[in-house]
């Protein structure tokens, strides 16, 4: 059944592009719809010459989104403006929540049974716009809104093998609560394999991880934010997904996503993925006094931006 339909939301950018290219490489795609305000019709004939079956076709402006996301089955949302050094994601929000506002309202009226991944940062806050506006247009399905926080996933990984000398591949710890500085929870107490670290090397790890997009930010100097990483980390979690969409079973993904498990009423946990999205949300899990207390703190950070979120949706016209 690989036919899923994909479309591309902001596929001319720095993470739309390489994003763009990972999907087309997938058998898994059948159709890949590219949109964005600049651009589409080049990166989209560019692609389109790659020897695998995804047929691609590029949409330019707000006049043809409609066309672009009808009949799709998944939309990835990288629109936005990216990170400079001294920001934080936070400060993306007033330029992000519009883009992101219009664009979901779009995929409501146009797409309303898709899986919506929503890359833009400030997730924390583009998650709430996005359920928000789903309930307007009264198509709200919370099992079909994720906030991609794979990256963070992907990098506590790859942290954690380079410290053990392992194969990042056969790594896996889960990353829970948000994606924003403290509100990044790397559970290392249930990495499979398991693996243990001093307490002062163990919180040397977790702030790398909390702060490795902004490590890639001072960088790229001003050039730009986590674009190629991030690309890998939207196509990981739309091919698990898509896997899940097709029946495949025991796809475990972590997202940002409506939650009952904290007192946030949004939060990040391992979930099991089915054919009709989340399927089961799997929780917290045994976690340490030390993850414990972590998760305390990201509180009211996190219930604070998801807040600003909802007023924002509130307020949108």
């Amino acid at each position: 059944q690989n036919n899923a339909k994909v479309a591309v939301l902001g596929a001319s950018g720095g993470i739309g592009q390489p994003l763009s290219l990972l999907l087309k490489n997938s058998p898994l795609v059948s159709r890949l719809s590219l949109y964005d305000i600049a651009h589409t019709p080049g990166v989209a004939a560019d692609l389109s010459h790659i020897e695998t079956r995804a047929q691609v076709k590029g949409f330019l402006g707000p006049e043809q989104l409609p066309e672009c996301l009808k009949g799709c089955n998944v939309v990835v949302i990288p629109a936005g403006v990216p990170r400079k050094p001294g920001m934080t994601r936070d400060d993306l929000f007033n330029t992000n929540a519009s883009i992101v506002a219009n664009l979901t309202s779009a995929c409501a009226k146009h797409c309303p049974e898709a899986m919506i991944c929503i890359i833009s940062n400030p997730v924390n806050s583009t998650i709430p716009i996005t359920s928000e506006i789903f309930k307007k247009h009264g198509v709200y399905n919370p099992n079909k809104i994720f906030g991609v926080t794979t990256l963070d996933i992907v990098r506590a990984n790859t942290f954690v093998a380079e410290l053990k000398g392992l194969d990042p591949a056969r790594v896996s710890v889960p990353v829970i609560g948000g994606h924003a500085g403290k509100t990044i929870i790397p559970l290392i107490s249930q990495c499979t394999p398991k693996v243990d670290f001093p307490q002062d090397q163990l919180q040397k790890l977790t702030g790398r991880i909390q702060e490795a997009g902004t490590e890639v930010v001072q960088a790229k100097a001003g050039a730009g934010s986590a674009t190629l990483s991030m690309a890998y980390a939207g196509a990981r979690f739309v091919f698990s997904l898509v896997d899940a969409m097709n029946g495949k079973e025991g796809v475990i993904e972590c997202s940002f996503v409506r939650s009952e498990e904290t007192e946030s009423p949004y939060f990040s946990t391992p979930l099991l993925l089915g054919k009709n999205g989340i399927e089961k949300n799997l929780g917290l899990g045994k976690i340490s006094p030390f993850e414990e207390k972590m998760i305390a703190e990201a509180m009211s950070e996190l219930k604070a931006s998801i807040k600003k979120g909802e007023e924002f949706a509130k307020n949108f016209k």
